[in-house]
């Protein structure tokens, strides 16, 4: 069967007419449906961006053809899915609009526009000129059908995921309020990472699911309370192979896992807007992406210069989670993800894709994800280096000791113990830092009464910073303390702490930026919160 597109790639332009396009991008065009019986609808996700030459030349191909391509849909009804479903409420980012569903037993699902509107990000002002037009015109650096590759995939490297389903939504009375917004469209329909998903293992059978502000709040308050490092790296490293540039700490939700006295979140990614970006093919895309490192393109190769942007918004984050990690850790999970992201699992995930998209894109996916797998290893060893270079130690709001012991060498061996009662002590970090990878590591003991106790004998090389927490704090060094080179920084907020002259260290009055000596504090002051 033959679809029309609503514009023609091989239709003729005038000048003037692609100027005027250039200028006018974004002029939204109906949809392009055809009904074939209550149940299938055949539609294309964005035939308006499908642009003459001139246009693409200079803001790129991206996935334009892909956008305007007509495929078959099943047509959503709200009392025919998933037992019934029960609109609760509108939300979104400022780019796409979803909705909140739930079923009969209480799970909640979310249906998610494919077609985006980043303009509604700028002031009212900026929405009614060409400048919002142009922004419109860049949802087409996204793949329409990108994040439906992604659950076959994530399954084989063992990464958490939703598992979307494109439906068009009917024009349905049982939408409510929400009918006028959400009926008539292209959308996606997954699970909602909130509350008890017990039963589905894609989430890693969670009987509570968190959000991140209330995993990190929980983090830095108990000791007792981790993340699974080793799964959030495992994560991270699929993430770049996607090339999903766009992981800040509201794309992850946290599977909450109870063992004894302990709590482990586990990562679940969710949004995959950004995986597949294509935005480097046009001269003026090309130019901008020389200014926003981020704006990552799904290429063939993940360069050291890919793993900065790549991990450019999460930076922070990662760094926290994955600091107790060492360059061994990242070289084996990277193996493993190499190991299991065969041939096989990849074109078996883009067989999932209609055959239309299937014409258009499989081949280049197919080879993309290839050559990638073959830079999981180097990646690897870059996002290592880049978040060992100034470290960051949070510990938390309870009772926490620092065993700083300074190697000949110049290495620093970290350990953290959580304080029990009669100052009874239980390991739950530790990790050397080599001056040839770190620069400076910064030690933060947050709330309650924390230790830091200095050992060992050498060269100190790593600029070391202590900070005290809310309480009054104790400094100490045993017999073993012999340094030199560069002294440790402790960094007195005037609490009422009454550190001892220590050789090899400076205690310096500190004022800081926000009041990151609690946990919340901390967050705040690095925009984790």
């Amino acid at each position: 069967m033959k679809y029309a597109h609503t514009l023609h790639p091989r239709r003729q332009w005038s000048p003037f007419l692609g100027l005027f396009l250039l200028l006018a991008t974004g002029i939204l065009f109906p949809t392009q449906t055809h009904a074939q019986n209550d149940t299938m609808v055949t539609v294309a996700a964005g035939p308006q961006y499908l642009k003459n030459p001139f246009h693409r030349f200079w803001w790129g191909r991206h996935y334009r053809k892909v956008w305007a391509e007509p495929v078959q849909v099943p047509v959503m009804r709200l009392d025919q899915m998933r037992g019934g479903l029960i609109p609760l409420e509108q939300g979104g980012s400022f780019q796409t609009k979803t909705l909140r569903l739930k079923d009969k037993s209480g799970n909640e699902f979310v249906l998610r526009s494919v077609d985006k509107d980043p303009a509604r990000a700028l002031p009212d002002f900026w929405r009614k000129t060409f400048v919002a037009n142009l922004m419109r015109d860049q949802t087409s650096v996204i793949h329409p059908y990108g994040a439906f590759l992604v659950p076959a995939l994530a399954d084989a490297a063992h990464v958490y995921h939703t598992n979307p389903t494109l439906v068009y939504i009917a024009d349905d009375p049982k939408l409510g309020e929400f009918q006028g917004a959400f009926a008539n469209q292209l959308a996606l329909l997954e699970e909602r990472p909130d509350g008890p998903w017990p039963d589905l293992e894609s989430f890693g059978n969670p009987k509570k699911v968190a959000s991140s502000r209330k995993a990190f709040e929980q983090l830095l308050k108990d000791p007792s309370y981790q993340v699974d490092a080793r799964r959030y790296l495992r994560s991270r490293l699929f993430d770049m192979w996607l090339s999903d540039w766009s992981r800040r700490e509201d794309q992850w939700r946290w599977g909450v896992h109870e063992k004894g006295n302990k709590t482990t979140f586990e990562p679940i990614p969710r949004d995959r807007d950004h995986a597949f970006f294509k935005f480097k093919d046009g001269v003026l895309t090309s130019l901008i992406s020389l200014f926003k490192a981020n704006y990552q393109s799904f290429d063939n190769t993940i360069s050291n210069n890919n793993v900065n942007g790549l991990t450019k918004s999460s930076r922070r984050m990662d760094s926290y989670f994955l600091a107790y990690l060492n360059e061994q850790d990242f070289k084996e999970v990277a193996q493993e993800l190499e190991g299991r992201l065969t041939d096989a699992v990849i074109d078996q995930a883009i067989a999932q894709w209609p055959p239309q998209i299937q014409a258009l894109s499989a081949q280049e996916f197919a080879a993309k994800l290839k050559a990638r797998r073959a830079d999981l290893q180097p990646a690897a060893k870059a996002f290592y280096k880049l978040i060992n270079k100034e470290v960051l130690l949070p510990g938390t709001d309870a009772k926490d000791a620092f065993h700083v012991t300074l190697e000949e060498n110049g290495n620093v061996t970290v350990q953290v113990f959580a304080q029990g009662k009669k100052d009874s002590l239980q390991l739950v970090h530790q990790k050397t830092y080599y001056p040839k990878e770190t620069s400076s590591l910064s030690i933060f003991g947050l709330g309650e009464k924390d230790t830091f106790h200095l050992k060992g004998k050498g060269k100190s090389l790593i600029k070391i910073s202590l900070y005290g927490g809310e309480e009054e704090d104790e400094l100490k060094a045993d017999d073993t303390w012999k340094p030199s080179g560069q002294k440790i920084l402790v960094m007195d907020e005037e609490d009422g702490n009454q550190y001892p002259n220590v050789k090899g260290v400076d205690v310096k009055e500190y004022a800081p930026l926000a009041k990151e000596f609690t946990g919340k504090g901390w967050l705040l002051r690095h925009r984790l919160h």
